[in-house]
């Protein structure tokens, strides 16, 4: 038996118990070894404060694991960021180095995972939270072309994380959430980086999914995405930097997929499909300047540089546009400045980064050269829209709109010879208008055109006839229509101009614009039938065409010498066409409470029919102009309070002198729109209908409309309760619209054979 010396056992048993002593001496401090040093020399290497909770490091296998990571804003960057708080966090970092790499002098991450990181980036003018960074990057990548090591980081992992922008200037606010992130990663000797991304948006809802590639050499992209109703609302900050006041909500939906380079805005190619929901502009959420439904673009090749502009379909459903004039300026001018100053301002500034901007001329950078590209839209269709025209400059509201409208094109096609479109739309209060336009894609200044307006009441139009001849119609109607031929800019056209049995009232004698006389208007243009027919050419070119009006006034001078001697035909026309009409419509004039005489002779004259037959009742469906009624009822009110806070008439009597004092009066005297702006402290009151709604409150007018309704009421059925017929006149309750002859009026319903008499006396009273 061999028996071992055991003076070695001592030094050998020393040994190894040294190196497991130093094993896990370097496994037990190694950790805590590395959060000291990094937190010792944080500012020393990257100029910021950081601070970690339990730190793992394994030097055997090459894991590091960081948990609760804080990597604090720059001292030095305080001042221009105004802020000095945490830059970037993490729940958890980790990372696994591939040690034996070292020895072929590469330094590689296998794999690096940030759990829930939340970064913050903050901009003021040019300046961002992160330019230190950049600048000493920058200067370690200088230093790193020398370095004999080369640095790989590979299969990179975000999970849940959150990023913040912050502007300070506009300022901006937004966020990002539950990003997640997944890259192969980057070798140091490929340039580019491949990556799978999705998150969510942090303020309000909406989500995006997709893949990108970058070549971080030439900056040459690729990427596809899915968009799911991302809320839009985020660009209203920057929209706040170029409105005086507004809001803006919209949401986007896309399956897109594009390559293209970021260092040349012409080098796209791009496919699929865009939709802008919901889409919201205007004064306040409640009121809209302009809206749509959805905007769809569905594209199957979109290529600015290969002068490609394919698209399968481009539709628009529910638009809604609103334009005002006001006095001064209009409802546009109001929000952007006058003539856009406040878009202009901001142009001038290039400190400003606003987004809005950067789409714009970016949109602006892929249309320029549209016409002059291969361009195709198989489907152009506009759906269901409305466009609401309200002008408040003169004495009342005068408003219109089309609504439903339709526009359709066929194949817009640039190799087509002719593109169809053709419009259909209804007109409100009243009316309806269609278009048939063949275009040529070739040449925007060559088209032929048809179009036809039809049943358009003249009554719509009393707020100008009232402003400026002070004769407000409440009968006829509008027809035009048109056939034009364009070539190359030249206009060959015909336009007929048609207006069937206008009739004007009496004049509104407190109106003090009497400029043009209405009747006399009648009398010089009104031909056989109680009609205005006339034929007006119009020639020259689209950038200046002529009217050739010379023709109208012409034969309105030779119809001086030849109407005198039709008035009596007219009269027997007149008679004749009334016979035909049986409806017994009796109008109110606006604010008018009492009946007139005429008015008071028909309803007697319905009396004595009604006490002649016993059997007979009566049905009378009022239909009330309410919003014209309290436009005129808001303008009375506020005058006459005007009067008399002002002193000039007495509180405790008022005489229908003073009445008609303050009826005289114009809605727009100079001292009394002074007046009424020093009591309405309100900066968002364009009109002169909305001052006075506040100054004298909207529950003072509608309790006013009321009565009037009451008082009209109790005065039709005066005749009839003195005489004990009360009980076989029955009035409804009224309906408020907009009526075809533009005065509140009461329908007066009999199933019979009315008496001659009664028709007569009808016929006299209109």
């Amino acid at each position: 038996m061999k028996i071992v010396n055991t003076n070695y056992k001592k030094p050998i048993i020393t040994v190894i118990s040294s190196i497991i002593v130093i094993v896990i001496a370097v496994i037990l401090l190694a950790s805590p070894i590395t959060k000291y040093l990094i937190e010792k020399n944080d500012t020393k290497y990257i100029g910021r404060e950081i601070k970690m909770g339990r730190v793992y490091v394994n030097l055997f296998t090459g894991y590091i694991h960081i948990r609760n990571l804080k990597i604090y804003e720059s001292k030095n960057q305080a001042d221009t960021v105004g802020i000095d708080s945490v830059f970037f966090s993490a729940k958890g970092i980790s990372a696994n180095f591939a040690l034996l790499k070292l020895f072929s002098k590469t330094i590689e991450i296998k794999d690096l995972t940030l759990d829930d990181p939340m970064g913050i980036i903050i901009q003021n003018k040019k300046n961002f939270n992160f330019n230190d960074l950049v600048k000493k990057i920058a200067a370690e990548k200088t230093e790193a072309t020398t370095s004999p090591f080369h640095f790989n980081i590979l299969n990179i992992k975000i999970k849940n994380g959150e990023f913040h922008y912050r502007e300070k200037v506009i300022p901006i606010n937004y966020f990002i959430k539950e990003v997640n992130i997944e890259s192969t990663g980057k070798y140091w000797n490929a340039d580019t980086i491949r990556a799978n991304i999705s998150f969510l948006s942090g303020i309000d809802s909406g989500s995006l999914r997709g893949s990108f590639t970058i070549n971080l050499k030439n900056l040459d992209y690729r990427l596809a995405a899915v968009i799911h109703k991302y809320d839009l609302n985020f660009l209203d900050q920057y929209l706040k930097n170029l409105v005086n006041y507004g809001t803006f909500s919209a949401n986007l939906d896309a399956d897109i997929s594009a390559t293209g380079n970021f260092n040349d805005q012409e080098n796209l190619n791009a496919r699929g499909l865009l939709a802008i929901n919901d889409f919201h502009f205007g004064k306040n959420p409640k009121d809209d300047y302009a809206s749509f439904n959805k905007l769809v673009l569905k594209i199957d090749e979109l290529s600015p540089s290969n002068h490609k502009y394919l698209f399968d379909s481009l539709s628009l459903n529910h638009p809604f546009i609103k334009y005002e004039l006001y006095d001064y300026l209009d409802n546009v001018q109001k929000m952007f400045g006058k003539y856009g100053a406040n878009t202009s301002e901001n142009k001038t500034e290039p400190a400003r980064f606003n987004l809005i901007f950067i789409i714009g001329n970016y949109i602006k950078v892929l249309a320029k050269i549209f016409f002059q590209s291969d361009y195709k839209i198989n489907r152009l269709a506009i759906y269901k829209g409305c466009f609401r025209f309200n002008d408040y400059s003169s004495n009342e509201k005068f408003s219109i709109e089309t609504n439903p409208l339709y526009v359709v094109a066929d194949s817009v096609n640039k190799n087509s010879n002719w593109v169809k479109v053709s419009l259909k739309s209804g007109i409100k209060p009243y009316g309806n208008i269609t278009v048939a336009l063949s275009i040529s894609p070739k040449d925007s200044g060559d088209f032929d055109m048809q179009y036809h307006l039809q049943r358009l009441p003249v009554s719509i139009f009393n707020p100008y006839l009232i402003t400026y001849t002070s004769f407000p119609l409440d009968r006829g109607t509008i027809e035009i229509t048109g056939t034009w031929k364009v070539r190359h800019g030249i206009i060959k056209s015909d336009n007929h101009f048609l207006v069937i049995d206008p009739h004007v009232l009496r004049q509104q004698s407190y109106k003090n614009t009497k400029l043009i006389s209405s009747p006399l208007i009648m009398f010089l243009t009104r031909q056989h039938g109680n009609v205005i027919d006339y034929q007006i050419p119009i020639t020259g070119n689209m950038k200046n065409p002529t009217f050739h009006l010379r023709q109208v006034v012409f034969h309105i001078f030779g119809k001086i010498f030849v109407n005198p001697a039709l008035i009596p035909f007219r009269l027997l026309e007149k008679k004749s066409e009334n016979k035909i009409d049986k409806s017994l419509i009796m109008e109110w004039e606006i604010r008018q409470n009492s009946l007139l005489h005429r008015q008071e002779k028909f309803v007697n004259k319905m009396v004595d029919f009604l006490k002649k037959n016993p059997e007979v009742t009566l049905g009378v469906y009022p239909n009330q102009y309410a919003e014209k009624e309290k436009e005129y009822i808001g303008f009375f009110e506020a005058r006459k309070k005007y009067f008399l806070i002002s002193g000039k008439l007495n509180a405790l009597f008022f005489s229908k002198e003073d009445s008609m004092k303050v009826e005289n009066m114009p809605v727009k005297d100079s001292l009394f729109v002074k007046f009424l702006n020093k009591q309405v402290h309100d900066s968002m009151l364009y009109t002169i209908q909305e001052k006075c709604n506040s100054f004298v409150g909207l529950s003072v007018i509608n309790s006013k409309f009321e009565q009037l309704n009451k008082k009209r009421e109790d005065t039709f059925l005066l005749h009839f309760k003195k005489e004990g017929l009360g009980n076989r006149v029955k009035i409804y309750k009224g309906e408020n619209e907009i009526p075809y002859n533009g005065f509140s009026f009461y329908k007066i319903i009999y199933n019979g054979e009315l008496p001659k008499s009664l028709i007569k006396v009808y016929q006299q009273m209109n």
